[in-house]
């Protein structure tokens, strides 16, 4: 059985690096560009390094595949206000039998392949740091990382400055190539979600429609979820982060899914909440249109300018104006904030500034009762524009009557 594993993840990783990324590589060297005119000094970039005998798919860092656009694992990239150079593995025949082909620096086509003008083998990295770093006092790079850690060993005397914040500065304002990427990986999302819809019933367990998500996701051609899915019904519909999704649902109840697929490497997020059985009752239906409401206060406030920490006051102070039987402000069950970017990661890079056009964020107010076994969650993943914003997971029905029709179907 193990060997059959091991050649269908051969296929696996060798289909990886057919598919054509949606960012071309000269957009990949514009981004390096950028980041080398603030660049104070030498950013060392450590790609993910890969295990012994390692059968699944571990995703590339998410920084040095921004500023690379490289997905092979063991390489290096060197970025100085002058220059930059990717180093790289060299050709191991052993691992290739398991892993598929991969680049080397020997390679007639090695520039072709990977966007930089200078590629070489990883023995020639520290020459080249040390060189760089006798012209530059600051180093940057990813401390936490287990390479970073052998590179602050290597530069005892040198403090290893986090390159994270540099990179967020760029990452959160989305490129056209990002968005139609993010776009597309919204539409798969929505189809996925349409299709686990037709899934709920009474009877049914909440792992049966995420299956559903799931092969609708990898049927569409994604590498798979940006996210752990939420299958949340009944008093699991109350627990944020909820994802054992091993819950018989019940007619009746409500069930939120949260769940978006991983296209291309990009990722969406969007939220609905569903009428297990088709109808909301009446206080169901109470509490999701306080929900609406309160997203469509968000998104209403939502363009360039608007600091992102200000959206979630905006949706408490919309809720607080409604009161629960017991006297409760309805702000009281909204645990959490409403809003954070969207790009490589599903909790993108971020930093500090307002909001600018290009940005791709979440707006997703809920409320959580768990005395009643009644969370309602709405999120959506929307592009900050000139004007306001465009609501890229909008075709995925959010108004109650909506919702119950397209059940129905």
């Amino acid at each position: 059985m193990r060997g059959i594993w091991a050649v269908f993840f051969l296929g696996v990783c060798a289909s990886l690096h057919v598919v054509a990324s949606p960012i071309p590589k000269q957009e990949y060297r514009a981004r390096r560009d950028e980041l080398r005119k603030n660049l104070d000094g030498t950013l060392v970039l450590f790609g993910y390094t890969e295990g012994r005998d390692q059968v699944y798919r571990v995703p590339q860092d998410r920084d040095f595949l921004y500023l690379t656009g490289w997905t092979e694992p063991g390489a290096v990239v060197l970025i100085t206000h002058d220059g930059e150079t990717l180093f790289v593995p060299h050709r191991n025949a052993h691992a290739e039998t398991f892993m598929g082909k991969r680049a080397d620096a020997s390679d007639a086509d090695a520039r072709e392949v990977t966007g930089f003008q200078q590629v070489a083998p990883i023995e020639k990295l520290e020459p080249a740091l040390m060189e760089a770093i006798g012209t530059a006092e600051k180093v940057y790079s990813e401390p936490e990382s287990p390479a970073a850690q052998k590179l602050e060993k290597l530069l005892a005397l040198r403090k290893i400055s986090a390159s994270a914040p540099m990179i967020a500065k760029l990452r959160m304002k989305k490129s056209p190539a990002e968005i139609e990427a993010i776009r597309h990986t919204t539409n798969v999302s929505m189809d996925a979600h349409r299709a686990a819809w037709k899934r709920l019933a009474g009877g049914v367990s909440e792992y049966q429609a995420a299956a559903t998500f799931t092969a609708t996701l990898l049927e569409e051609g994604c590498a798979g979820h940006s996210y752990s899915p939420i299958f949340g019904s009944g008093p699991n519909s109350t627990v944020l982060h909820y994802s054992a999704n091993n819950r018989r649902m019940d007619a009746g109840e409500v069930i939120v899914i949260d769940a978006a697929a991983e296209c291309d490497e990009y990722a969406s997020d969007i939220t609905r909440t569903l009428p297990v059985g088709g109808k909301f009752t009446a206080r169901q239906r109470e509490l999701y249109n306080y929900v609406l409401g309160a997203q469509k206060a968000v998104l209403a406030a939502v363009k360039p300018g608007v600091e992102i920490s200000s959206l979630t006051k905006i949706a408490k102070d919309y809720l607080h104006q409604f009161k629960d039987a017991d006297g409760t402000t309805m702000d009281k069950y909204l645990p959490h904030g409403v809003s954070h970017h969207v790009g490589l990661d599903v909790h993108d890079a971020t930093g500090p500034g307002p909001l600018q056009a290009g940005m791709v964020i979440t707006v997703e107010p809920g409320i959580y009762i768990p005395k009643e076994n009644i969370g309602i969650r709405i999120e959506d993943t929307v592009l900050v524009t000139d004007n306001g914003v465009e609501l890229l997971s909008g075709a995925l029905p959010r108004e109650p009557e909506e919702v119950e029709k397209a059940l129905a179907r």
